[in-house]
């Protein structure tokens, strides 16, 4: 009897635990279901009443009286983020929220304001929702700008270019050369994009090919733009200063009263030349102009006219100054080559190179700086190079001792002006006051 009894106890507990292990399931089951209908797991989306990523925190004492009200408070429009891939279209990617005839309706908005066939793979896009589907579109053009569409009433649409906003904050950045400027700024903790624009600067005054030595220094005072506190990209170089082998270089941002920005010495003088120190950058001198040289193909002895400059297939190559392109096309020895005329009785010649710039041809105009070709081994080269020749009045000079004359500097009438931007930016850039003082101009 007593083993009866122990066996029923038994079999009882049994089923009540798995009762109570099916309740336990269900109510599992009704709280997923319940989040899912809230839109708690819908992938990359984001609710865009919650203010930098916090929701709001409620004093308990007014949660009461609020209630009712919360009830009946529409819930806040989800903002899904995305990235354009390979052969997506607006269509493509608006087709999850609209019918054909509203992307027909969206695409008619944007004529005059953006080509829809211009969105282009690897950008950022948004789209917010709520409860009533579609409303705003957000795709972004470039660092400054972006392509709003918004959804009116009667199914309308409006499309719009905004700008951009950040929060910039101004920061100085030192370094020392130890190898390479590029090497030197990711020392630093900044990317190749500042180095550049540090050369670029310089580039009349400093061959960053050549004069480079180990020791040599540079400081510069940039605005860092940032969005949501993530860094996003560099703003506007407002300073920089260059000790190279002693010698201290200087720039200074400035703007003329109805004119563009330039970069100028602390004097006034432009740090622009009629002519780049060198038509590339970050590569090495691999022949250098003479007028004997065995010649690497032909192996014999002749002048070499030209300074060569080794570096990668597809390195770019910028022309040297500004002028009209009076050849473009290919040699026998030259391989593809350029030849561009500039003022004053000047020549300058890109040979061996792997493919032009698209749409560069003869009769072109080019500025001093644009990219027109990219380095290759065309015609007569043992490996990836850039021929680089210069001519005056049709004779060979070595490009290394052209003395090329400066641009205007700033107007005696702009002179006050421009003293006080440079202490202004001097003080900063030389730690005499503090970053967080600066007001970024409009």
């Amino acid at each position: 009897m007593a083993l009866r009894n122990r066996n029923a106890h038994r079999r009882e507990t049994a089923r009540l635990r798995g009762i109570i292990a099916v309740f336990a399931v269900l109510a599992v089951v009704v709280v997923a279901w319940s989040v899912w209908r809230a839109g708690g797991l819908v992938p990359g989306a984001r609710d865009m009443s919650v203010e930098n990523g916090t929701p709001a925190v409620q004093d308990p004492a007014d949660a009461q009286g609020e209630e009712e009200e919360e009830e009946d408070a529409p819930p806040g429009p989800t903002v899904y983020d995305g990235v354009v891939n390979a052969g997506d279209t607006l269509a493509a990617i608006l087709s999850a929220w609209l019918e054909p005839r509203e992307i027909g309706a969206v695409v008619e908005s944007c004529r005059g304001v953006y080509s829809p066939n211009r969105i282009r793979q690897g950008q950022p896009y948004a789209v917010a929702a709520d409860e009533n589907g579609f409303f705003r579109f957000e795709y972004e053009i470039d660092t400054n700008h972006k392509l709003v569409i918004s959804r009116g009433e009667n199914a309308s649409f409006t499309a719009a270019l905004e700008e951009i906003i950040y929060q910039v904050e101004l920061s100085t950045i030192n370094g020392s050369i130890r190898s390479n400027l590029f090497q030197s700024m990711a020392d630093a903790g900044e990317t190749q994009l500042l180095a550049i624009a540090l050369a670029d600067i310089f580039a009349w005054e400093i061959d960053f090919i050549r004069d480079l030595r180990a020791g040599d220094s540079f400081s510069i005072l940039v605005e860092k733009r940032f969005r949501d506190g993530e860094f996003k990209n560099y703003g506007k170089l407002l300073a920089a200063r260059f000790v190279n082998q002693g010698a201290i270089f200087e720039a200074f941002r400035f703007t003329p009263p109805d004119g563009a920005p330039e970069y100028y010495k602390s004097t006034g003088e432009s740090v622009k030349h009629a002519f780049l120190k060198a038509p590339l950058a970050f590569t090495r001198i691999s022949s250098g102009f003479s007028s004997r040289r065995l010649h690497p193909v032909l192996n014999d002895w002749r002048a070499h006219p030209a300074i060569d400059y080794a570096a990668p297939t597809g390195t770019p190559v910028k022309a040297i100054g500004g002028g009209k392109v009076t050849f473009a096309g290919r040699g026998q020895g030259n391989g593809n080559y350029i030849t561009i005329r500039h003022a004053n009785r000047y020549e300058s010649m890109y040979l061996h190179l792997s493919r032009f710039a698209r749409g560069l041809k003869t009769g072109n105009t080019v500025r001093q700086g644009e990219v027109i070709g990219f380095v290759g081994s065309t015609g007569l080269a043992t490996g990836p190079h850039l021929c680089f020749r210069m001519k005056k009045d049709g004779a060979y000079i070595n490009p290394a001792r052209v003395a090329s004359p400066r641009n205007e500097p700033v107007s005696k009438a702009d002179m006050a002006a421009f003293t006080g931007v440079v202490s202004n930016l001097r003080e900063f850039l030389d730690g005499e006051r503090a970053l967080a003082e600066y007001t970024p101009a409009s």
